[in-house]
């Protein structure tokens, strides 16, 4: 899958796919503000975009909110500056925020990596306030390869602590998974470890839908799980083509995707996949 690039940034910290095609590919549509959907406000993330962003933030936004999309999931400018994030970390979180709403778009939902939460929490906690960011996301614990359940549930718990001082900044704490989460370490499925590790009130869960193609559905968690699921990154599968699809052409049931997140009081959804895929993806999501 094209995405996985971003996995293995989150473990090796280098730079992946490009994405400079997106300019030469959308009409640069203009638009005053961008009405947003609170029932379902559908985003984007901006790691697929990163190249864009940083050659013309305030021109790729527009542009991303002509397409239809109301939000932007960003990625903290510090703690991906080696993945092209770093020219961004000269903007004031005031001075990104004001860009942002002027694009029509808003955030209330950030990436963030465990060292720059160990080693920068205050100043990432000032940033997310100039933000005006409700939801701080871990991405990643960045454990090794073979990393064993216990060693996951170690990092669970060292987030729950980390979470009550986000909590006391009036910020929900969330984690990302990836593939790896879906793995067995023996007969325990090591995402049901954290979501047993977790605190349900501290740690809320983003789902990465992508992992339909190894055989697991965000429904079946959404249900499973009411309450502690908070957003929810979308993609799709196409079983014959063995890739990723724009989201609405591919294996997932989205009117049960989207009934489920209503039972298990998902609040916002992001869009990652590779640029071509945004505007069919859209497309589709406002239709249904």
């Amino acid at each position: 899958m094209k995405t996985n690039t971003r996995r293995e940034f989150l473990k090796k910290s280098t730079t992946g796919l490009a994405s400079a095609v997106l300019l030469s590919q959308f009409p640069a549509k203009l638009i005053a503000f961008n009405t947003i959907d609170s029932e379902r406000p559908i985003g984007f993330q901006s790691w697929t975009l990163r190249k864009d962003l940083v050659n013309d933030f305030p021109g790729t936004l527009k542009m991303m909110a002509g397409l239809g999309y109301s939000d932007i999931e960003m990625c903290s400018p510090l703690g991906y500056s080696l993945a092209g994030f770093a020219p961004l970390n000269k903007m004031k979180g005031s001075e990104m925020k004001k860009i942002i709403e002027d694009s029509g778009l808003r955030c209330i939902s950030s990436h963030f990596l465990p060292t720059e939460l160990h080693d920068h929490l205050e100043d990432r906690i000032e940033w997310a306030h100039e933000m005006g960011l409700t939801q701080m996301i871990l991405s990643t614990f960045m454990l090794p390869r073979d990393a064993s359940a216990d060693d996951y549930r170690k990092a669970a718990d060292d987030l729950n602590e980390i979470a009550v001082k986000i909590k006391e900044a009036g910020i929900q704490m969330g984690y990302h998974n990836h593939h790896m989460e879906f793995e067995k370490r023996g007969d325990e499925l090591i995402y049901d470890a954290l979501l047993d590790e977790f605190d349900p009130d501290l740690v809320k869960m983003q789902f990465q839908v992508a992992v339909i193609n190894i055989g697991y559905k965000a429904a079946d968690y959404f249900r499973n799980y009411p309450g502690r699921f908070i957003s929810a990154h979308l993609a799709d599968w196409s079983a014959e083509k063995e890739e990723q699809v724009p989201v609405g052409q591919g294996v997932v049931d989205w009117n049960d995707f989207f009934e489920a997140a209503s039972i298990g009081a998902v609040q916002n959804f992001y869009v990652e996949m590779d640029p071509e895929a945004f505007t069919p993806s859209i497309d589709f999501l406002k239709s249904i």
